[in-house]
Parts: C-alpha cells; sequence; structure tokens
C-alpha cells in the first residue's frame, strides 16, 4: 500500500489499515518510530497489543540497592 503526501504533509490512511485498526472518521491516531526506523500507527488510546511502557516493565526490578552518593562516585570520572 501506497499513499502521496501533500505540501502540508498530509496523506490519506489507506482503507485496508484503517479497518484493521478499526478507525472511523473522528478518530485520533498515534503516530510513533520504532527501534527500527519503521513507523508506527495506532487508534489513539489503544496499546497495540503485548504492549506496556517501557519503564513501567523496568520499574522495581533492580536487584542492587543505590544511594545516591554511591551511584554519583561510581559515574563521575577520578580527575
Amino acid at each position: 500500500m501506497a499513499t502521496t503526501m501533500t505540501v502540508k504533509g498530509q496523506v490519506t490512511i489507506p482503507k485496508q489499515v484503517r479497518q484493521a485498526l478499526g478507525l472511523a472518521p473522528g478518530d485520533a491516531v498515534d503516530f510513533g518510530v520504532n527501534a527500527r526506523g519503521e513507523v508506527v500507527v495506532h487508534k489513539a488510546g489503544a496499546r497495540p497489543e503485548g504492549s506496556s511502557d517501557r519503564f513501567a516493565t523496568a520499574r522495581g526490578k533492580a536487584q542492587v540497592k543505590w544511594r545516591t552518593d554511591d551511584l554519583m562516585a561510581l559515574l563521575r570520572s577520578p580527575d
């Protein structure tokens, strides 16, 4: 599926994509770029299956309890 961008940067989302995402006129969409540089589009407010907030996934998983002073000393160069 290909579409042409207007001088204003607008494109028409192909019908097959609109149907797959359950989009209707007036619906908001979210755009993003994944790690491979591909554009990702989904219905605003909807999270793709298996997707979650990457920070929420990592939160509370650390095994080492760092003190701020210790961490800063580790990160700073000795000179």
